[in-house]
């Protein structure tokens, strides 16, 4: 398939001297005439490896311009290309490259070490710079072809899983659905400044990077999120619109006032928010003080469906994570049989784009119902007016004495509380009453997590929630395993209270 009409190379023909990416630390301009020649370098030199359309690869690399560059040169050579975690370990990284097929591994200068001891447990894996090296021709490859991403999930409830996409539904010269979405419906075009501060290896920061350049826009990048250095890149930059995740707004939220007020954000047209579930005090929060530039988006990196709700929407439906733009909402019980408006059950998605999991047919076939809707695992449920309210994943669901019940609304309580920068519950096997609740606790700055500590949280926690809600145990840890793309490893903690590794420190 050609590559589509909107494409960065547009802009490099007609503008190259914009700036395509801009690193907000040092202010290094990458233009879009430079992003072209060096994507193109990077083809060739995919090509010179043997690699043909089809075929897999792997990137290691942090947020840096030579990322994009190289997501951008496989993006024209019709390969998939794998953006790896720069958190994992050698065998985590070969688990991937074995599982996806990788048959090369760009890593950046700072991984080359690490690429080298996870490719010597995968044979066949070569590893070379992310950066082409020698004198690679700055013309296109002559067989050029559409590639795409394949991501792999942060592995919070299992091993991470490659995530396929299925073939386009659109004529070669249409949008994408997200670039489509991002210039119709949100004005994004070549006067657009992006601030990604979330790590690239994810699929919204990354799939909205590449959005942002086919339309002409810039995009600014954080090389690690700083609550502070985030808004100073928005009022050094002039940033139009930013895309973050729940944990980025505590952090923000928890800067004294005098930090806060220092920054002139008023550049800002657009504040996006997704990933994980964002407590409707903090939401209301940054809406009290950004304005009501803030929306929030609810999809997958399967890329089955989307929904959507602006700040306006919002207020008056507070909780809500808006009404489908891409593809149709559906509520369904455990068999995959719709249920009534109003009911709580399993969102699927019809309609939207098609995926499989990697050498897993059997966790594609089960993310589908017999109409061929589609779920990622969430809870939820459909008001009157087709506004979808989640509730939890289905997997962090806790069953105490034949009672279901969801850890987030125990979670949005306790992150409310001003000694609390972070938090996690979930369920362990209790002989009483099947499981018991329980909370780990990441307490603010400066403050000490201790019994009065635990006992001032216990009684916050009854202030707004039933009984049975109430975690049976605090306990408290210097850092909770989230990871940067806001979702939290749930799964490493109830392991760890199972036995299954090293205990938690607690107070």
């Amino acid at each position: 398939m050609p590559l589509p009409t909107k494409h960065p190379r547009a802009t490099a023909r007609l503008d190259p001297e914009r700036p395509a990416i801009i690193m907000a630390a040092t202010g290094d301009v990458t233009t879009f005439g430079m992003l072209e020649r060096a994507a193109n370098r990077g083809a060739h030199r995919l090509r010179a490896a043997g690699i043909r359309s089809g075929d897999t690869i792997a990137l290691l690399c942090g947020n840096a311009a030579e990322h994009l560059e190289a997501v951008w040169a496989a993006d024209r050579s019709g390969v998939y290309y794998v953006c790896l975690s720069t958190h994992l370990t050698a065998p985590e990284l070969a688990y991937i490259l074995t599982d996806s097929g990788s048959r090369l591994l760009l890593a950046a200068q700072d991984f080359e070490a690490i690429a080298r001891a996870a490719a010597a447990l995968v044979p066949g894996v070569s590893v070379v710079s992310i950066r082409p090296e020698g004198d690679r021709p700055e013309i296109p490859i002559r067989d050029e072809a559409q590639g795409h991403d394949m991501l792999y999930s942060s592995g919070t409830t299992g091993r991470p899983k490659g995530i396929r996409a299925g073939p386009s539904k659109a004529g070669e010269d249409a949008l994408d659905p997200l670039t489509a979405m991002l210039e119709t419906r949100f004005g994004f075009g070549a006067s657009t400044r992006y601030l990604c501060p979330a790590p690239l290896y994810h699929a919204a920061p990354l799939r909205w990077c590449l959005a942002v350049h086919r339309l002409g826009g810039t995009v600014v990048l954080l090389e690690r999120f700083d609550a502070e250095s985030a808004l100073s890149a928005i009022e050094r930059y002039r940033i139009t619109a930013g895309q973050w995740v729940p944990t980025h707004f505590v952090r923000l939220l928890k800067l004294s006032p005098s930090v806060r007020n220092r920054y002139d954000l008023s550049s800002q047209r657009l504040a996006v928010h997704a990933a994980a579930p964002c407590p409707i005090s903090v939401k209301q929060a940054i809406i009290d003080w950004w304005g009501p530039i803030v929306l929030e988006y609810y999809a997958g990196s399967e890329g089955n469906g989307l929904t959507a709700i602006a700040s306006d929407e919002w207020l008056r439906k507070p909780g809500s994570v808006g009404r489908a733009l891409i593809g149709t909402v559906h509520i369904c019980d455990d068999s995959g049989e719709p249920r009534p408006i109003g009911e709580e059950g399993i969102v699927y998605f019809e309609g939207g784009g098609e995926f499989s999991y990697q050498n897993d047919a059997a966790r594609t076939a089960a993310a589908a119902n017999r109409y061929g809707w589609t779920t990622l695992g969430d809870v939820g449920r459909l008001d009157g007016d087709g506004y979808l309210f989640l509730t939890d994943r289905r997997d962090f669901m806790i069953i105490s004495g034949g009672v279901n019940i969801y850890p987030r609304a125990i979670e949005d309580r306790l992150i409310a509380h001003p000694a609390v920068a972070d938090v996690a519950v979930f369920g362990i096997p209790d002989a009483e009453m099947g499981e018991r609740v329980i909370a780990v606790v990441e307490p603010a700055d400066g403050i000490c997590g201790d019994d009065t500590l635990a006992t001032a949280l216990i009684a916050w926690a009854r202030g707004a929630l039933s009984g049975i809600q109430i975690p049976r145990r605090i306990d408290f840890v210097s850092a909770l395993p989230r990871h940067a793309n806001g979702k939290l490893y749930k799964r490493l903690l109830r392991e760890r209270y199972l036995g299954k590794v090293d205990p938690l420190i607690t107070s």
